[in-house]
């Protein structure tokens, strides 16, 4: 073999630079997957924050006075205020930070009253004299926003929806 023939063909039977060549095809692709886990995680962490805001909210407007709800389906005004407040920002007074930086407004809090019509017996305890159970259900539509939206991946049409019930109380 000649040695112009022997340097052509050196580079094939090398193999100092494999690692370097598999890890800058494969680099790409575990970046995209790693930054995937951590999207995919805020967004499961910004659906439980809702989901709970709104079982506080459910929570905290079941234990106002009876006097505040009228079957079959009004609820006092102070009541969904304050259950508004609740549920975006966890405190019962107007401001206040909210639980996520995307809620930024207390209208996409929903608090609506159904009554249950209480047939064929007579119920005693806090239910006792009375022809409907109100229920009162808190729901919530958020916009989500991305980890990587001053990167420029927006979404503008992904929202964090949840809703919660609970039977009025009158506490």
């Amino acid at each position: 073999m000649t040695m112009a023939s022997s340097f052509l063909f050196r580079p094939i039977g090398c193999n100092r630079a494999a690692a370097a060549a598999e890890m800058a095809l494969v680099t790409p692709l575990l970046i995209t997957l790693m930054f995937g886990a951590f999207e995919l995680g805020n967004y499961f962490l910004s659906e439980h924050v809702v989901a709970k805001a709104v079982r506080d909210g459910a929570r905290y407007a079941s234990r106002r006075a009876f006097t505040e709800f009228t079957c079959p389906n009004t609820v006092s005004s102070d009541v969904v205020d304050k259950t508004r407040n609740i549920t975006r920002t966890g405190q019962i007074a107007n401001g206040g930070t909210a639980r996520l930086t995307s809620w930024t407004t207390a209208t996409t809090v929903s608090v609506t009253l159904s009554c249950t019509a209480i047939s064929g017996g007579n119920y005693s305890g806090i239910y006792n004299g009375m022809s409907n159970v109100p229920r009162i259900k808190v729901s919530a539509t958020v916009p989500y926003t991305s980890l990587f939206n001053n990167l420029g991946f927006t979404s503008t049409s992904l929202s964090l929806i949840s809703s919660s019930e609970a039977t009025v109380q009158g506490i």
